[in-house]
């Protein structure tokens, strides 16, 4: 017979796991709400993060919902805080013998249910096994917050929509990376959220009406990177998750877009999406990555050249069966 755990423990267990290792929920809510905390997965990193890990809990069935809206694997958000399926319910469920139980396959809800096959970027994301990254203990903050840079986002008539501020915040070993968001209203800065219009939409218009390529970033450091190499680059605010189909509709009619993916996991399913977007709206998709490093700043930085991008295995399909190394049609390098 199997024991009987209070109402709502599977809740306090998993909150519990999850304030030890990410720390408090910024907005807390009642436990039958959707409560957001700090994915362990992706957002682990130190870095300024929109916390995107649901939780809330089910009293119909004795069950806490552990879900993350960028969608990473349950099985492993729930390895991170030393967690197991079990821990999501008050009481285990009993097995019906009719089905068969989930193998745990990326991104699959737990419970009983089908096995179903991998989606392109889960394949992307086995084959590149990335690291388990552990967040840097960067100790006590030792000052105030300063402002790096300012990334001013402007319609293509040149009128500013909004910005994003990249903040630094020293800390005993090392600095502490941030970002925020506002729009102008006009006289001056409102923090929050503006409309989802890409960067550098004057530069956009520039390759539409050339046929120039434009290449995707996950993050306006990479678009300066780009630029500094002679290219047409564009990107959307606040990084990985951020690109909607908004974004897309700005690139509609270019001849050839290529994104480059950031080496991690949260990096992948950003360009898959932004990827996703785009096709049926562009000439040709193609899915790029940095040869060394994480992203296209450290490609140029480690001397390698634009041609030298290396394809994302099972998100870069190029048409033509282009299986060839990839060649950029500037055929421009990096300075």
């Amino acid at each position: 017979m199997q024991s009987q755990e209070p109402q709502g423990h599977s809740y306090e267990v998993v909150t519990e796991a999850l304030t030890r290792r990410m720390g408090r929920a910024p907005y807390p809510r009642g436990p039958e709400q959707w409560t957001n905390y700090l994915c362990p997965v992706h957002e682990s990193d130190g870095q300024h993060h929109n916390p995107s890990l649901g939780v809330r809990y089910d009293p119909r069935q004795g069950k806490t919902m552990v879900r993350c809206w960028a969608k990473c694997n349950d099985e492993e958000v729930l390895d991170r805080i030393g967690l197991r399926v079990r821990d999501l319910w008050d009481r285990l469920p009993e097995r019906d013998p009719n089905r068969r139980i989930s193998n745990g396959v990326h991104g699959q809800r737990f419970g009983v249910s089908e096995r179903r096959p991998l989606t392109p970027v889960e394949r992307a994301i086995a084959a590149a096994s990335f690291p388990i990254l552990n967040k840097p203990d960067l100790g006590a903050p030792t000052g105030p917050a300063e402002n790096v840079d300012t990334y001013v986002y402007r319609w293509h008539t040149d009128q500013i929509e909004g910005a994003v501020f990249r903040m630094r915040t020293p800390h005993e070993h090392g600095y502490a990376k941030s970002f925020w968001q506002a729009r102008w209203n006009g006289t001056g800065w409102e923090k929050g959220g503006f409309a989802p219009i890409p960067w550098k939409l004057t530069d956009i218009r520039e390759a539409l009406d050339t046929g120039r390529e434009i290449y995707v970033c996950e993050g306006e450091k990479d678009v300066q990177a780009a630029n500094r190499a002679g290219l047409i680059a564009t990107c959307n605010a606040m990084g990985a998750g951020s690109w909607t189909p908004e974004h897309a509709k700005w690139l509609r009619g270019a001849g050839r877009v290529i994104v480059v993916a950031d080496r991690d996991r949260p990096g992948y399913r950003h360009a898959a999406k932004v990827a996703e977007t785009l096709t049926g709206q562009v000439g040709e998709v193609r899915v790029m990555q940095a040869r060394d490093g994480k992203d296209l700043s450290d490609h140029f930085a480690a001397g390698h050249m634009l041609e030298d991008l290396e394809p994302v295995q099972y998100l870069d399909r190029p048409q033509q069966q282009q299986q060839q190394r990839f060649r950029p049609v500037s055929r421009t390098r990096s300075r």
